[in-house]
């Protein structure tokens, strides 16, 4: 069969027929852009070749649907409903400030101050050396607080047992001996302090004997002041006058913060304090002072007392923030809980006793040691 029976060549360059000038109708010829079906071939008794082409029709016909027109909604749609519009606010009635709350017990914190300070000014005047033992028993009683709270809050085994009995015999040879006699017993407690803690394993001894020598000086040592202020003739009654100033002026500093304190004295140690209550600490330890010191104090006068108010209170307030910095320090809010509504012996103490050699440097200059 020669080439001239096979047509001409197309322009898909297959030869058709030679009375014809388009391709052969099929699959394989159309034009390009017209859509292409191909049945696939049904094998003799194979069941599932119906349902496949069954499902091949199903999905050309969604595919048709889908590329139709959209359809559209022919029911009617009802308009949106017009929210209401809202109502008008109420005049809110005013509320009544909220008072002012302490943070203690008010009526166990007086209860037991009132109480403990009839035991104290009785035990004062009537015989000086059951005062002596009134102090040497609340310095043992803070030593085992502090120390305490030492080891549970930051494993610091500060040896209490030479720190107990070197402190009472501070005390009592301040008052026997004189500030002669506090010195030898301060060196002595501070050696105690390090030869008991050899006893134990070395790990950890410099900083626990460290906390020893800080809690002999703290505590004992500057109580001991108190005992030297009772070996005067008129002991009693200077003992007393910085008893009260020590005390009208922590009640000055919480009345007048409590009533009208804005500005904070030092936030970061004790929030509670403000500047508005160290005025009123000072204001009430120096009209206090130029009371007490002509009336109880041989020699004594009016301005001699201002002064003498003015350092309690500064040396008060600084005592006060220097205990806050370390139960700061190791994470609690009172270093013991004897005494309801004041919480430990230490938070009792910690005025007093920064106080107390103040108090004594000034009695000496402006009337003798006595």
């Amino acid at each position: 069969m020669n080439d001239s029976s096979r047509g001409a060549p197309t322009s898909t360059g297959y030869w058709g027929p030679p009375d014809q000038g388009a391709a052969p109708a099929g699959p394989a010829y159309d034009e390009p852009g017209t859509q292409q079906t191909r049945p696939m071939p049904i094998v003799p008794g194979d069941p599932d070749a119906g349902r496949d082409a069954a499902d091949r029709e199903d999905r050309d016909r969604g595919a048709a649907r889908l590329s139709g027109p959209p359809v559209r909604d022919e029911m009617p749609q009802e308009p949106m409903p017009t929210p209401p519009p809202p109502a008008a606010p109420q005049p809110s009635e005013p509320q009544p400030p909220q008072k002012k709350r302490a943070g203690r017990d008010l009526r166990a914190a007086i209860g037991v101050g009132v109480g403990l300070g009839a035991v104290i000014v009785a035990a004062l005047f009537v015989v000086k050396s059951v005062f002596v033992g009134v102090i040497a028993v609340a310095v043992v009683v803070g030593l085992w607080e502090l120390t305490s709270r030492l080891r549970e809050r930051k494993g610091i085994r500060a040896p209490l047992v030479p720190l107990a009995v070197g402190g009472a015999a501070m005390v009592v040879a301040g008052y026997v001996r004189g500030a002669e006699g506090a010195w030898v017993a301060t060196a002595l407690t501070a050696l105690a302090v390090l030869v008991w803690r050899m006893t134990e394993p070395p790990e950890g001894y410099l900083r626990d004997v460290t906390a020893g020598l800080f809690a002999t000086f703290y505590v004992p040592f500057l109580a001991t002041f108190v005992a030297m202020m009772l070996t005067a003739e008129d002991g009693p009654q200077r003992v007393f006058t910085f008893l009260l100033l020590t005390v009208v002026s922590d009640t000055g500093a919480y009345a007048i913060g409590w009533r009208f304190g804005r500005h904070k004295l030092a936030p970061r140690i004790s929030p509670g304090k403000t500047r508005e209550g160290l005025l009123g600490a000072v204001a009430f330890g120096m009209a206090a002072g130029a009371v007490c010191m002509p009336l109880m104090i041989d020699g004594g006068t009016w301005w001699q007392g201002l002064v003498l108010g003015l350092a309690v209170a500064v040396s008060a307030t600084l005592g006060d923030l220097g205990e806050s910095m370390i139960k700061r320090d190791l994470g609690i809010k009172d270093m013991g809980s004897l005494l309801p509504g004041h919480g430990g012996i230490m938070d009792r103490l910690d005025s007093l006793l920064p106080t107390a050699p103040v108090v004594w440097l000034l009695f000496v200059v402006f009337v003798g040691a006595g």
